[in-house]
């Protein structure tokens, strides 16, 4: 049972960690090694077992201290986003707007929305986090945010959908690349190459294996049986087909968000939809601000080539399309 659990405590440890050294953590700290040192050993009495090993004057993490930094490391966040709110109420500030956004959105979204609000109306202070879809529905849902933008699925008790989107997979090839001087790539030229892929296998990856292998179990065909390099990145995936290490197949948000200079982007003559969209957490008043933000992002997310809008209620219906349906050869929707 943990007890005697201290806020420096926590923050000697991620300094540590950061640092690399009780030395560093010292002096990021303002502190003498000491207590840096005393606040260590205070935490691994406090949970019971080491953080650390020792030699000499390194340290290295345990295993353990692996995974609790990743804890901490949220809870020093929020800890001080709950001194700097702590402050702007004692001066009568505005609450600031704080969104969540998967890298994708943050990055193909989130900045042109931002900037037509600041043109506007002003924005006014923000906050943006980014993270996994997993970790963007958390934090909607336990209210550390008030808006969340992801890809589906977004339906889950305690949210509210407030828009859809739908917009078509590209593919990302490498300056020079053969496939470049098509104005559409065939999808069928893809055979025997090296892809470039999304690890999760339950969102967009599911839909580009279906398209190169039919739906095949592992090691059966499809991107999950073929020549492939996984990333967590869409950005990563634009920075690997630039080294000329294969060809990627995306989302849309990135590639035409944040374009990358020695790659070159081209429609695919198959539909994979990317549907995307912005939920609020259930039951709770959404303000003027956190609308306009939302509005926003839905005008930001027209401008993509092929962008079709959605209402909430369809989110099943796409859903099913999604995870169950293979690409089509036209540009129909589901």
């Amino acid at each position: 049972m943990i007890k005697n659990l201290d806020i420096r405590q926590l923050e000697a440890f991620a300094a540590v960690m950061s640092s690399g050294s009780i030395t560093g953590a010292a002096r990021l700290l303002a502190r003498s090694q000491p207590a840096v040192t005393r606040l260590i050993h205070e935490l691994e009495a406090a949970t019971g077992y080491a953080l650390f090993t020792r030699h000499g004057p390194r340290v290295a993490p345990t295993a353990e201290g692996f995974q609790l930094f990743e804890e901490v490391q949220q809870l020093l966040g929020d800890w001080r986003r709950l001194q700097q709110r702590v402050d702007e109420i004692g001066r009568g500030g505005a609450q600031p707007l704080v969104l969540a956004a998967t890298s994708a959105a943050a990055l193909g979204l989130v900045p042109a929305a931002l900037q037509a609000l600041e043109a506007g109306e002003g924005t006014g202070a923000v906050r943006l986090v980014s993270g996994s879809p997993e970790r963007v529905m958390e934090s909607v849902l336990g209210g550390a945010v008030q808006l969340g933008v992801s890809s589906l699925p977004l339906e889950h008790r305690g949210l509210q959908v407030l828009w859809i989107g739908e917009a078509p997979c590209v593919a990302v090839l490498p300056d020079g690349d053969p496939l470049a001087a098509h104005d559409v790539v065939p999808a069928a030229a893809l055979a025997g190459r090296r892809l470039v892929t999304l690890s999760n296998p339950f969102r967009l990856r599911h839909r580009i294996d279906a398209l190169l292998g039919g739906g095949a179990p592992e090691g059966e065909g499809g991107a999950r049986g073929a020549d492939v390099i996984d990333t967590n990145s869409s950005v990563n995936a634009q920075a690997l087909v630039r080294a000329g290490l294969g060809i990627a197949l995306l989302d849309p948000l990135t590639v035409h968000g944040v374009p990358m200079a020695g790659v070159q982007v081209r429609p695919l003559d198959v539909h994979i939809p990317f549907f995307f969209g912005a939920v609020v957490p259930q039951g709770r008043p959404v303000t003027r601000r956190v609308q306009a933000l939302a509005d926003a992002l839905q005008r930001a997310a027209a401008q993509l080539p092929g962008f079709v809008a959605h209402p909430p209620e369809a989110h099943a219906r796409l859903l099913q399309a999604a995870q169950g349906a293979g690409p089509s050869s036209s540009s129909s929707r589901p």
